[in-house]
């Protein structure tokens, strides 16, 4: 820690003994409302502590030092919320994402910016959610999952086969790159422990490497956000710095932001006394004109119509559109703007699974359920999140409904959708999957 303290000291001058008080302090603890699912205004009349605005986004608050649990809440197994260290929220924000956009999040696990993409888009234009390692893969699917996003792609892939494959098919995209993670020091001991100027500089090689694959997914015009959690100028501007003079198509902008404290004229650097644990964040927009996205493959593949009657049965008006696709027994609601034509390139899932064949009926599948809004069910029941209803749903019991809801029907935390069963005779029973339930 000598050796980081003093590259710390060398950074920050007569900041130091200012960085060194707040590092001393409790950790930051934050969260971000799931605009998909819930507003905040809402989330301040369910929640039982106080919630207090972060600088980096509207949609980040500091919640206090003892709240505890909040993995158990209903509301966090609803996806109204995603726990989150406040300055982490500050990349996807510089971004810029509108409506409409396709955009890249090339190193995404565990899903906490990608999933903040997803809410900026609104079920808009297109998401691609990249992790190289296969387990954590797994746990950012999963978040997408809870949080609703139904126009994702989650991918397990090398990034520079996946960006070659997608070459200039995106408008935005996002590096937050594997780092040293000086800024999560505090809060995890491993990473201390694991530090080393010798680590340092690996870092800055393989983020260089993998800012130099992204460009190649980006179309002319677009814009890429390179980020870490990390404090070193290696990593940082040295990684910024170099990359620009390897690639004079690209330059560095404003983002037009407030938060932090500038750094190469337009980058970002966030440090414990700005007000949150620590990140960096870079803005780079490619030469040249933008032009539109690129037309979606039109999915031609014959489609029974059992399957769209059961479609139509659960929801209405086909909330999530109609590219519909089988792949082995499980029925896909593919993303709108999503090209089959591109090989599978470690593909786990595209869009939302509507249901599973299983002798010769079709099961409903979680998924569509989570992404799914109230009004969009047929049939929902919905309970208070402090009631025995939820808490015996969440722990994969049956529950009793009104004796008029039968059939598939969506369960709700206070309006906001969090699985589904299937009800007969006024009881419902439960189909949230095992590994998501609360233990005992």
């Amino acid at each position: 820690m000598d050796e980081f303290l003093f590259r710390i000291k060398s950074l920050l001058g007569d900041d130091f003994d200012e960085f060194l008080k707040f590092y001393e302090n409790e950790n930051y603890k934050g969260l971000r409302v799931n605009t998909l699912k819930c507003s905040a205004e809402k989330l301040k009349t369910l929640v039982d502590f106080e919630l207090v605005n972060t600088p980096f986004c509207k949609e980040g608050f500091y919640i206090p030092s003892d709240v505890t649990s909040l993995g158990n809440s209903p509301l966090h197994h609803c996806g109204a919320f995603y726990i989150q260290e406040p300055s982490a929220t500050s990349a996807v924000e510089m971004l810029g994402v509108e409506k409409n956009d396709f955009v890249l999040d090339l190193c995404a696990a565990p899903g906490g910016k990608s999933t903040q993409i997803g809410a900026k888009l609104q079920g808009t234009g297109l998401l691609w959610s990249n992790e190289i390692v296969r387990n954590r893969a797994n746990i950012l699917l999963s978040n997408i999952e809870r949080m609703g996003i139904s126009n994702a792609v989650v991918s397990n892939c090398h990034p520079d086969i996946l960006c070659n494959e997608l070459q200039g098919r995106f408008d935005k995209v996002l590096v937050d790159a594997p780092c040293s993670g000086e800024g999560m020091f505090r809060k995890n001991s491993d990473a201390q422990n694991e530090w080393s100027v010798e680590h340092v500089k690996s870092c800055a090689q393989r983020q260089l490497m993998i800012l130099n694959s992204a460009k190649n997914a980006l179309k002319e015009g677009g814009v890429m956000v390179y980020s870490t959690c990390t404090f070193s100028q290696e990593e940082n501007e040295g990684v910024i710095t170099q990359f620009l003079s390897e690639n004079p198509d690209f330059e560095l902008e404003d983002a037009g932001i407030d938060f932090g404290r500038k750094t190469l004229e337009y980058a970002c650097r966030i440090f414990p006394m700005d007000g949150g644990e620590g990140h960096f964040a870079a803005r780079l927009r490619k030469k040249g004109e933008s032009y539109g996205s690129i037309i979606p493959y039109k999915n031609n593949q014959k489609i029974d119509d059992k399957v769209w009657d059961f479609y139509d049965s659960l929801f209405v008006d086909r909330p999530f559109g109609d590219n519909l696709t089988l792949v082995g027994e499980k029925i896909m609601i593919l993303p709108e703007n999503y090209n089959r034509n591109i090989k599978n390139i470690g593909i786990i899932r595209a869009g939302v699974i509507l249901g599973e064949i299983v002798k010769n009926r079709i099961e409903p599948h979680h998924s569509v359920f989570m992404a799914a809004q109230k009004n969009d069910c047929r049939s929902a029941v919905d309970f208070d999140l402090n009631s025995d209803e939820i808490h015996k749903f969440l722990h994969g019991e049956e529950i009793a409904v009104p004796s008029e809801v039968k059939g598939y029907t969506a369960v709700c935390v206070n309006e906001i959708t969090v699985g589904f069963g299937k009800a007969s005779n006024g009881r419902l029973k439960n189909k949230y999957p095992k590994g998501l339930r609360i233990l005992r």
